[in-house]
C-alpha cells in the first residue's frame, strides 16, 4: 500500500532536517571516540582484553545511540511547536494523525540507519550473527525510545524536562528486573508491610514497562549467547509497545490545542 503523499513529505523533510543538522556526522564521531576510547583502555586489560572491549563498545554505544536519537527528537519537535511549525502545517489540508505518522516515520528511519552505523561499528568484536542480532534488538530500543520521547515532547514543554523523563523511563525499564531481584532477594530479612507494598509496586511498574534488559544485551558481544529464536520475542514485544506508544502520542496530540 502507498504511504500517503502528505505523510512522505513529512517523513521526507525531517530526515533532510536531520541531514542539515549534521546529526550523521555526530554519529560517526561518536563512534569514532568511543572506539578510540576502547581500544585504548582494552590495552591496559591485565586478562580477555578482546571481551573487555567489545563489552565497553556494546555498553556505551547503546547509551550513545539512544542519547543521540532521543535528543534530536525532543529538539526538533520543540522547536517545530516553539517556532509555530506544527501551526502552519495544521492550517493545510493535513490530520493531525497524518502529520505525527510523517514525524514518526522520518525519526525511524533516522533510528534505523544510527543503529546501523552503531551495528556496523561491532562487526569486527563478534561473529556476524550476533552483531546482527544486536543491531536489530538496538533498531527495536531506538524505534520505541523515538516515540516515547516524542510522547514526551508533546507532554512537556520544556526540552531538559522531556529528556530527563525519556532517560528516567529508559533507565527504568533497563533496570526492573535488577530491581525486582534486589526486592525478593535472599538478603532481604526484615520482610513487612512496607517491603511487600515496594515489591508489588515494583512487580506492577514490571508489567507496564517493556523489558528492556532482554534487549540489546552485552553478554551476545562478549559470550556469543544470541539466539535467532530470541528474534520473534523481542520483535513482538517491540511490535506491542510502539503500538501502544504511537496510540498514547496520538492522543496527546489530538487533545492539545495548538
Amino acid at each position: 500500500m502507498r504511504i500517503n503523499s502528505s505523510i512522505e513529505a513529512i517523513a521526507r523533510y525531517t530526515l533532510l532536517e536531520a541531514v542539515r543538522n549534521r546529526l550523521l556526522w555526530l554519529t560517526l564521531a561518536a563512534i569514532s571516540l568511543t572506539m578510540i576510547m576502547a581500544v585504548f583502555l582494552a590495552q591496559v586489560a591485565l586478562t580477555e582484553a578482546a571481551e573487555f572491549r567489545a563489552a565497553l563498545l556494546g555498553a556505551c554505544l547503546r547509551l550513545e545511540a539512544v542519547v543521540l536519537v532521543s535528543l534530536f527528537v525532543i529538539t526538533s519537535f520543540a522547536r517545530e511547536i516553539n517556532d509555530k511549525g506544527f501551526e502552519m502545517l495544521l492550517s493545510l489540508p493535513i490530520s493531525r494523525a497524518d502529520l505525527l505518522l510523517g514525524k514518526l516515520l522520518g525519526f525511524a528511519g533516522l533510528a534505523l540507519v544510527i543503529a546501523a552505523l552503531f551495528g556496523l561499528a561491532l562487526s569486527f568484536t563478534a561473529p556476524l550473527g550476533q552483531v546482527f542480532i544486536w543491531t536489530v534488538s538496538l533498531a527495536l530500543e531506538l524505534l520505541m525510545v523515538t516515540i516515547l520521547s516524542v510522547l514526551f515532547s508533546l507532554t512537556f514543554a520544556q526540552i531538559p524536562a522531556a529528556m530527563a523523563g525519556v532517560l528516567a523511563f529508559y533507565a527504568l525499564a533497563r533496570t526492573m528486573a535488577a530491581l525486582q531481584l534486589m526486592g525478593k532477594g535472599p538478603m532481604q530479612i526484615n520482610e513487612g508491610l512496607v517491603h511487600d507494598v515496594m515489591v508489588s509496586v515494583l512487580d506492577g511498574l514490571a508489567y507496564m514497562l517493556p523489558s528492556l534488559h532482554e534487549f540489546t544485551r552485552t553478554e551476545w558481544l562478549v559470550y556469543h549467547t544470541a539466539q535467532w529464536r530470541d528474534l520473534p520475542t523481542l520483535l513482538g514485544q517491540g511490535a506491542v509497545y510502539l503500538g501502544l506508544l504511537t496510540a498514547a502520542a496520538l492522543i496527546d496530540l489530538y487533545r492539545k490545542n495548538l
